[in-house]
């Protein structure tokens, strides 16, 4: 059901004493979050992983990319895929999210995802000398795929000074 907030619960492998981390915060470090590593499965059976842009948007993550990336071949084949962010660093949180990838086809909703990516990587798309400008019209037009991974199960790690694994899973959609 869009919208609904996942269950929460505290993981066996945290410190004593440590806390769950409220979905809250992991939603806020997840738009926060500027790189993404996006994990498919090849045709056969090995690992896939890139790095792309995601943004919070549709009741899920939204990434990009070209009907003849290797990413959008695998996710023709096979949907389940995993999301991560977080640091490079014994501190801070990282965080992933499994679940479904599906293409966005509705035009209002990818014109709502391009509004969200936008918000969040300002300049880098909207304006001329941005790495990615332009990435908007391609995603409303349809020029490329816009994907929404639709959530199943979440993770986040928090770091030092009390470690903790929180996990959050999504009722049936």
């Amino acid at each position: 059901m869009p919208g609904s907030e996942p269950d929460v619960m505290l993981g066996s492998f945290s410190a004593p004493g440590a806390q769950a981390t409220p979905w809250a915060s992991a939603l806020a470090a997840l738009r926060q979050a500027e790189v993404f590593w996006l994990s498919t499965v090849r045709p056969d059976g090995r690992p896939h992983v890139t790095p792309l842009l995601a943004a919070w948007s549709l009741d899920g993550l939204c990434f990009t990319t070209g009907g003849h990336e290797r990413k959008a071949h695998n996710l023709d084949r096979n949907p389940h895929c995993a999301l991560t962010t977080g640091t490079n660093t014994l501190s801070g949180m990282d965080i992933v999210i499994e679940g479904s990838a599906s293409v966005v086809e509705d035009g209002s909703e990818r014109g709502r995802a391009v509004t969200d990516f936008e918000r969040k990587y300002g300049a880098h798309l909207t304006s001329p000398e941005g790495t990615w400008h332009r990435l908007g019209e391609s995603v409303i037009t349809g020029d490329v795929r816009l994907y929404r991974v639709t959530p199943t199960v979440g993770f986040a790690f928090g770091k030092l000074l009390k470690s903790s694994q929180t996990r959050y899973t999504w009722p049936s959609r």
